[in-house]
């Protein structure tokens, strides 16, 4: 087999996105656009991959981070052709050489690889038929439905613009006819531009065998210029991400409303209701229920836990059988043994918390190790913080803190011991005793009146 070149045009400026950032770094799911046409470049297997770029071309470089790439710079862009151009010297000379689009994130590898084999010998296009082709450019067949050409919108005539097969800039073909061809090029047409496209016609004129692929897929081959192109795209790639956890056995509410922004792994029977929102490694055991508006970032669910709706979880680990929220917040470093209850209103952060513990209303948790069987009353802190350090509170097994009560780290509460409601505790309470802070006295200011709002 030849010897493999991807070269991947990213130099356009996406002046209908309006933004200063690049085209080709707005992102679909968790990954920039340019991102995802590398990751199938990189399933073909190629000896080089060279990104042609231009426009914030600096800032491309520096988010991609990889020294897999070589990178070309078309400082004016003057058309695909002339981009192609810049990249011809590096080319292997008994090589094939595939051209990519950059702002295209859903293309597909298979498609490619049935390019590659197209090409061999000859040059091969992938097409797809458009219902409105206006703006595309036309794939040109003669009477024995070989491609003669591809001639763009601009420079259509009538007839030519009633072809409903259009180019996608997606073709193969072997280096020693692109180098030649790519010298023929000109640029007397409406816009002024060197078209790759035109080395369709060279191809004819040179007896090379020129076919065009035509894919169902359109969303495979639909590049983004647009936000509303952004958008759509972004909702196709969900889609398919959905249908790809239903096929596994996954239950969703609604297919359409699920964001996944990273990589899911789901067990058996697994649950997920709607506007959930999947970000970074996320990992679901058997029988897991994930109730609507879960934000879920990096996270372990292990088997049978349920989460109630509107919980975050961040950089957390959650042990089997726990039942987590509403509207519970765990931050990093938050690691839950089995069967643990964390309830509404509840923050956790960097606290490790033992099998059987609950902590059910209104608690902040911070810096934090928890034993087994630990009750943890409505409203009460740990107290971590002093304004320049952070101290840690240890509750060992079987504790039972009294509502609105304050630990002051560091502290420890020892096993068995309780702590009275109300309570403001700064020194270590020892094992299997009441512990208790009250003030001494109870005051009562006789005559005391409200502040009253001063009137204009």
């Amino acid at each position: 087999m030849a010897t493999l070149n991807i070269v991947i045009l990213a130099a356009g400026k996406g002046t209908r996105m309006h933004s200063d950032t690049p085209k080709v770094l707005h992102h679909i799911g968790h990954q920039t656009i340019l991102a995802h046409v590398l990751a199938c470049a990189k399933q073909l297997q190629p000896e080089k991959i060279i990104v042609v770029y231009g426009f914030g071309g600096e800032q491309v470089k520096a988010a991609i981070h990889d020294d897999s790439i070589t990178w070309i710079l078309q400082a004016e862009q003057k058309g695909t052709g002339h981009a192609v151009q810049q990249a011809a010297q590096l080319l292997n000379e008994d090589g094939q050489t595939l051209i990519l689009l950059g702002d295209v994130p859903l293309v597909d590898v298979y498609a490619c690889q049935q390019l590659l084999k197209q090409s061999a010998t000859g040059l091969a296009l992938l097409s797809f038929n458009k219902s409105d082709p206006t703006g595309y450019g036309r794939i040109v067949r003669n009477h024995q439905h070989q491609v003669e050409a591809i001639v763009e919108h601009k420079d259509a005539t009538e007839l030519q613009k009633a072809i409903h097969e259009v180019n996608t800039g997606i073709m193969a073909m072997p280096n020693r006819h692109l180098n030649k061809w790519l010298k023929q090029l000109q640029n007397n047409n409406a816009q002024g531009e060197f078209y790759l496209t035109d080395i369709v016609g060279f191809a004819v004129e040179d007896n090379v065998a020129v076919t065009a692929e035509v894919t169902e897929d359109e969303w495979s081959v639909t590049g983004i210029n647009s936000k509303t192109d952004l958008l759509q795209i972004e909702r196709v790639y969900q889609t398919r991400l959905a249908q790809k956890l239903l096929h596994q056995g996954v239950t969703l509410k609604d297919a359409q409303r699920i964001d996944i922004r990273g990589s899911l792994t789901c067990g058996r029977d697994v649950e997920i209701d709607v506007n959930c929102l999947f970000e970074g490694n996320v990992v679901l055991g058997d029988r897991v229920k994930i109730g609507a508006n879960c934000v879920i970032k990096n996270a372990t669910i292990q088997t049978g836990a349920h989460i109630a709706p509107f919980t975050h979880i961040d950089d957390a680990t959650v042990g089997e059988q726990s039942r987590i929220g509403p509207y519970a917040r765990l931050r990093p470093g938050t690691l839950l043994a089995a069967d643990t209850h964390v309830g509404n209103f509840v923050e956790l952060k960097n606290a490790q918390v033992g099998i059987g513990s609950k902590i059910n209303h209104l608690s902040y948790v911070g810096d934090s190790t928890v034993g087994k069987n630990v009750n943890i009353g409505a409203g009460t802190i740990t107290c971590n913080y002093d304004g320049a350090n952070k101290f840690r509170t240890i509750i060992e097994d079987d504790v039972f803190i009294g509502s609105d009560s304050q630990l002051i780290a560091p502290v420890t509460i020892g096993k068995g011991a309780t702590i009275a409601a109300g309570s403001t505790i700064t020194k270590n309470a020892p094992a299997d005793e009441l512990t208790l802070c009250r003030a001494k006295e109870q005051i009562t200011i006789t005559g005391w009146k409200r502040p009253q709002k001063i009137k204009k």
